[in-house]
């Protein structure tokens, strides 16, 4: 199974700016805590075509993915609707999500001192909220009991949708995380080695970091250029990131390629990934 990790943010509301999205960084975060890493991120807001599309290159990728938003039962929430699209798959109730969202109606009606009518109509609108493709799997939730869901992709992949709560949608990638891919973590830790080096053009170092790249495959070689950093000034963060084991041997290759172009070096920086 692919050890490569997605995230689609879902909503108008990140795009026009009115809220701004806090999803990317916490999963990060989640990811790195336990020795992953996330590959890449889309954003597409509430157009269903568009929707759709990006979760049809979702379940075929074999990646895991993780979808955030959309997924209520408003006018505005398509999520669900272009999953099963995406997949050739019927849209049904899953038994097991109607059976927490009644329990969650009925904990609420409690709380209200009202008697819970299972009939009522936005009582019953509420069961939209659990209709899922067929073949789904829940993802709980410990906030308010209405699941997530998961459905299996391409090539052992799988996409996990969330609501685009983070209060109720971290919990649940957490627990995800743990289910299904426990056996990925800190299979392949990550390291990064740079170093500032003031007063740099990235033209000039441009073959050091090609050649880098040449005689160290597994090794990424990043450039980070500042004009206006107000402790370094003009500078680039150069460094080479990868499997631990073999970042030591770029490294040193690294420095010994600046120092040959009589580079201007600041401070450097070891980061766990």
């Amino acid at each position: 199974m692919s050890s490569q990790f997605g995230l689609i943010i879902v909503g108008d509301e990140i795009l026009s700016g009115k809220r701004v999205d806090k999803h990317m960084p916490k999963v990060i975060d989640l990811l790195a805590a336990r020795g992953l890493a996330l590959s890449y991120a889309d954003y597409v807001g509430d157009d269903p075509a568009r929707i759709t599309a990006t979760l049809r290159r979702a379940f075929s990728s074999g990646d895991v993915v993780f979808s955030c938003g959309g997924i209520g039962a408003t006018p505005d929430d398509h999520t669900r609707q272009c999953a099963a699209r995406a997949l050739g798959a019927e849209l049904a109730l899953h038994p097991e999500a109607e059976a927490l969202i009644r329990e969650r109606m009925q904990d609420t009606a409690r709380e209200q001192g009202v008697p819970y009518e299972a009939d009522r109509p936005d009582n019953v609108h509420r069961l939209n909220m659990g209709v899922f493709p067929v073949g789904a799997r829940i993802i709980p939730n410990p906030y308010n009991k209405i699941p997530g869901f998961s459905c299996d992709g391409a090539a052992g992949g799988a996409v996990h949708f969330v609501p685009g709560f983070p209060v109720m949608a971290w919990p649940m990638i957490e627990w995800v995380l743990d289910r299904y891919y426990a056996h990925l973590f800190n299979k392949a830790p990550q390291t990064e080695q740079s170093v500032i080096v003031y007063g740099a053009l990235e033209a000039v170092l441009t073959p050091l970091m090609e050649r880098i790249e040449q005689q160290h495959p597994a090794i990424r070689v990043f450039s980070l250029p500042s004009v206006d950093h107000p402790q370094y000034g003009r500078h680039i963060e150069l460094g080479v990131k990868g499997p631990a084991a073999d970042v030591p041997a770029a490294w040193k290759d690294l420095q010994a390629g600046l120092h040959r172009v009589g580079a201007n070096c600041g401070p450097e920086m070891v980061r766990n990934l």
